[in-house]
């Protein structure tokens, strides 16, 4: 007997699948149906239209309560974050055939998965209808025009949230810190600190401290704009701007990344005769260049010496210390950490498991740590598939890499263009165009950006 739940659970993510379980009664298919021979079809939202009521009622019935509630209904828009037109048409379906009304939260994780398709004008049509937006509705918009390098349509946002009674200074920062996150730091710059009255009338009230300077100087790091990271450092001291924690956090880690990591610990002690508290994020840092700079058993000391005066490592603490040892070769003693995070309670993330990933060389050894990730309960990103699909691919190992897809697939998660394109690499390198040429072509119809590649250009011979 074919049942729905197996239908469910090859077309929907887990999330939902163990959600809707419990409220649907299964029924035996009818050997009187117009057609008994036909199978039941899964339920497919891939015409972009809300779905309609994807079995006959003879085949199931359902509870009148929702099926899902907003946990579940986040978690699987996060599954089809890679496919908006499948993400668009659950939203809708969700809505229509389980009665679930949508909050702020899940209008705003819509609207940042269309803007990620830079589907803004369908972004706009949902924000309309919403019965209430907050700032974090405001921060993906901003987010997603700035990731798209439309800049001015950020601003001119940002203009308009005077409608919304949202144009205040958390929306102003909100703004700056999206235009500094995707690199648009030269932009932001102007808009804070050049000297324009128009510009100035419009965000009369919001002062340009330190929260803004800290967020420049960020912006300028992830430029990698070293010489420009030095200059606006020492522009925050003639401005007059108090330096904080933050500051000196953002800028120890400049040093670290510009490969001065010593000048990242003369940083740490100013702080410390300064007086300034260290956090867990400051102590981070520092652990990470004295590792670098005098050695992994020193950053675990200085680690030992943060929990002394009260500061609690966190899981960026044991991320850096693993990721310490594995650059030193000592994967075994890294493992030892994994296991002392657990014993800690201090839950290890996604980030741990790729720290190891990267330095094993055995494709047993990757899948068992993969299995055990998994059995630990924290649940692989699209990154770990993405990183495990291309370390196998520079191997030419076939089988692992379609092991990982497999478990990537059950998982829920649509892949995107970094998983595709590790793959056809893989199956180009291989020879076996035709395979290739298929999830180029399905990579394609979801409107994710394939690489060029000649191979795959079909002649026409081909069609002949």
């Amino acid at each position: 007997m074919l049942t729905i739940l197996v239908s469910l659970s090859s077309r929907f993510p887990r999330p939902l699948v163990s959600k809707i379980r419990p409220l649907i009664n299964l029924q035996t298919y009818s050997t009187h149906s117009t057609n008994p021979t036909k199978s039941l079809s899964p339920i497919s939202f891939s015409d972009h239209q809300t779905p309609k009521r994807p079995y006959p009622d003879h085949y199931l019935s359902v509870r009148e309560e929702p099926m899902v509630d907003q946990p579940t209904i986040l978690e699987t828009l996060t599954c089809y974050a890679n496919d908006w037109k499948r993400a668009m048409d659950f939203f809708n379906w969700v809505e229509a055939e389980c009665g679930f009304k949508h909050t702020t939260e899940t209008y705003n994780h819509m609207i940042d998965i269309l803007g990620k398709f830079f589907e803004f004008d369908r972004a706009w049509q949902l924000l309309d209808k919403m019965p209430e937006r907050d700032h974090t509705t405001f921060r993906v918009m901003f987010k997603r025009y700035a990731a798209a390098h439309l800049v001015q349509e950020a601003i001119s946002t940002f203009d308009k949230l005077g409608e919304f009674n949202l144009k205040d200074e958390t929306s102003f920062l909100n703004l700056v810190d999206a235009l500094c996150e995707f690199k648009h730091v030269i932009e932001a710059e102007e808009l804070c600190l050049k000297k324009d009255k128009n510009f100035n009338e419009k965000i009369a009230g919001f002062v340009m401290g330190t929260k803004v300077y800290n967020m420049i100087l960020r912006g300028w790091l992830k430029m990698g704009w070293w010489s420009k990271c030095r200059e606006f450092w020492e522009q925050m001291d003639k401005d007059g701007i108090i330096k904080d924690l933050y500051s000196y956090s953002i800028y120890m880690d400049i040093q670290c990344k510009s490969g001065k990591p010593w000048k990242a610990v003369k940083l740490y002690k100013e702080m410390k005769k300064k007086g300034i508290k260290l956090d867990v994020v400051a102590y981070n840092t520092v652990i990470r260049a004295i590792g670098v700079l005098e050695g992994v058993d020193v950053a675990v000391h200085l680690g030992r010496e943060m929990l002394e005066l009260g500061c609690e490592p966190n899981v960026v603490t044991y991320n850096t210390i693993i990721k310490l040892l594995c650059e030193n070769g000592r994967v075994l003693e890294a493992y030892k950490v994994l296991d002392k995070m657990f014993r800690r309670g201090c839950a290890p993330n996604a980030i741990t498991y790729h720290c190891i990933f990267r330095y094993l060389e055995k494709p047993n050894e990757i899948l068992a740590l993969l299995d055990r990730m998994i059995e630990s309960g924290v649940r692989p990103t699209m990154d770990t598939y993405v990183l495990l699909i291309r370390k196998f691919g520079r191997w030419s190992f076939l089988r692992p890499i379609f092991i990982v897809w497999k478990k990537m697939e059950d998982d829920g998660l649509s892949p995107n263009e970094f998983a595709y394109n590790g793959l056809i690499d893989a199956l180009v390198e291989k020879g076996m165009i035709d395979m290739a040429r298929k999830y180029d072509e399905e990579m394609l119809a979801k409107g994710l950006s394939a690489k060029l590649r000649p191979e795959l250009v079909r002649g026409e011979c081909d069609d002949g």
